[in-house]
């Protein structure tokens, strides 16, 4: 192999949104990601609704029930 063209693999600490610290190692020494095995839905087994983007409101808004307009009905003359 080529000497001098190889990243340095340190020690790196991979910080998740829920507070959780894991110690690994990488060729970078500090990572933050959203999700790790102690919040995600498949690993708790809780289901969370993980929102990337507003994308759970646009479906909502997309099939949200819609107030429904009661057609209005002629009176029939009486004769």
């Amino acid at each position: 192999m080529k000497k001098k063209i190889h990243p340095k693999y340190v020690k790196c600490v991979v910080t998740c949104a829920c507070g959780n610290k894991i110690e690994t190692k990488s060729t970078v020494e500090k990572i933050s990601v959203d999700l790790c095995s102690k919040c995600h839905p498949f690993f708790t087994g809780k289901q969370k609704i993980v929102d990337s983007a507003g994308r759970v409101e646009k479906f909502l808004r997309r099939y949200a029930k819609k107030k429904t307009v009661k057609p209005k009905t002629k009176k029939k003359k009486s004769k």
